[in-house]
């Protein structure tokens, strides 16, 4: 992982998505083992799991499940894998996938590009040395998105840890508006009704892009329907202030701009859900100290994508390691202390 500094540049002359494919061809030569342990006072319990590590993988970058094992193994708390649609899909047209040097932030449009549910089982059934969700969707072309994602729980189930219900992406139109009360009180019953008996915890991926009455609405049907965390949050169709020239690009923003909208969304939907669910963060996180900051704010656990196409693959461990010396630094004895203090 030292050597990421010398690789990034020949990765940057490429296609960015043809280097994320190369990367996971990459990663899936590396051999799956137990990572080196964490200190125990990372350890943390949401949902009934216990994540040695509070720092882990988000979805989109192992879409199809193909390197969870190894990215454990790098030193992530806990992998999440997909977005997972009942039957593959191309997704949009390429280019789909941009970098913005300047601001380090990425823009995708990709659309759940992924070989489908039935391919990523074979995959997930081996063994691992830690925690992995999956993350469901729908397909573009269903007829009824809602049986979808009920198909995609009862099938993926068996292998993972916690499912996540993805309905935030901007890159599939009409997506977000399952995100509306009625719309998601639906398809969370159906969600829970499709889950198996004693079947992993079920959480929600929402949008950053979110009027404030939204995110009462959202929080109070989750809770009600029993939705054991809520992931904030997923890339945002607003543009701040950007100085790529690449920044115009259609799709969901993500990286270091997302930062500050990513954090208030949190801290708004802390307050929605009055610590009633726990809340895991994402968006715009790259150190430790914004890690921490989430976690002050109220996140249980942090997760990390486009960062580490700045920073590579060892950015999990060195945010993890540099959470320690933060909360001993404030007095809590582990970091599950720290948890919505700020």
């Amino acid at each position: 992982m030292a050597l990421y500094p010398l690789v990034r540049p020949l990765a940057f002359a490429l296609d960015a998505e043809r280097a994320h494919r190369l990367t996971i061809a990459a990663v899936r030569r590396l051999p799956v083992r137990a990572p080196r342990a964490f200190d125990p006072r990372l350890s943390i319990r949401v949902a009934g799991l216990r994540f040695p590590s509070p720092v882990g993988l988000a979805a989109g970058f192992d879409k199809d499940g193909e390197v969870a094992g190894q990215m454990l193994a790098l030193g992530f708390g806990f992998v999440e894998v997909g977005t997972l649609t009942p039957v593959p899909q191309a997704g949009n047209p390429r280019p789909r996938l941009f970098r913005l040097v300047e601001d380090q932030a990425v823009i995708n449009r990709m659309g759940f590009n992924n070989g489908g549910q039935a391919a990523a089982l074979a995959r997930l059934a081996r063994p691992r040395p830690g925690l992995v969700g999956v993350n469901v969707g729908a397909n573009k072309d269903a007829v009824d998105r809602i049986a979808d994602y009920a198909a995609g729980i009862a099938r993926m189930a068996p292998v993972a840890d916690y499912l996540t219900i993805n309905i935030s992406s901007p890159n599939t139109p009409g997506l977000r508006a399952l995100q509306e009360a009625a719309a998601l009180d639906a398809l969370l019953a159906a969600a829970m009704a499709a889950r198996p008996a004693g079947g992993p915890p079920i959480f929600l991926k929402v949008a950053p892009d979110l009027a404030p009455a939204d995110m009462d609405a959202i929080a109070r049907v989750a809770i009600a329907r029993g939705v054991d965390a809520l992931i904030v949050a997923n890339t945002t169709v607003s543009r701040p202030p950007l100085r790529a020239p690449l920044a115009g690009e259609a799709g969901g923003l993500s990286g270091a701009p997302l930062a500050p909208l990513a954090r208030a969304a949190l801290r708004d939907f802390r307050a929605a859900t009055g610590g009633a669910l726990p809340l895991i963060a994402a968006g715009g996180i790259a150190t430790a100290e914004e890690a921490y900051a989430r976690i002050r704010a109220g996140a249980s656990l942090v997760q990390l994508y486009s960062a580490l196409v700045y920073h590579g693959p060892g950015l999990a461990r060195r945010i993890a390691e540099g959470l320690v010396p933060l909360f001993t630094r404030d007095g809590f004895g582990g970091i599950a202390e720290a948890v919505g203090t700020g």
